[in-house]
């Protein structure tokens, strides 16, 4: 199994929406501060800043099992499933307490920092990115 991360947060009142549970863009923003705080764990600014690359996320997938409402306490596990040549898929589950309330992935596209095109995960990261899942 993939080296989990764990991202913890409260549901505010500012992302509920009309419907009075939690918008569907707060959980895009989750994700991404989710997948943000499991690389800075990892301390690898170091060698994206040395390969003069980032990350952008092409495709976002959500699956949404129960409403979360404002004042819920928020976990999200996080992990890297794969990565390959210049993508790299991220998976995340969403929990309240222990009730898995959603799931999502986002495909993320290694790019030049500089050109924005994609550009291949160096085989340094690879190996990181694989020592650090396995």
């Amino acid at each position: 199994m993939a080296l989990r991360h764990e991202f913890k947060t409260t549901v505010t009142d500012e992302v509920i929406d009309e419907n009075g549970h939690a918008n569907n863009v707060a959980y895009v923003a989750w994700m991404q501060e989710a997948a943000i705080h499991h690389s800075q764990s990892w301390k690898v600014a170091d060698l994206m800043q040395k390969n003069q690359a980032t990350w952008y996320a092409r495709r976002h997938e959500i699956e949404y099992l129960r409403p979360l409402w404002g004042g819920d306490s928020l976990t999200i596990h996080t992990w890297i499933a794969t990565a390959a040549r210049v993508k790299s898929l991220r998976k995340y589950e969403f929990f309240r307490d222990q009730e898995l309330v959603a799931r999502g992935e986002t495909e993320w596209v290694h790019v030049d920092i500089e050109s924005g095109k994609p550009k291949r995960i160096p085989k340094e990261l690879l190996q990181f990115i694989e020592q650090a899942s396995s």
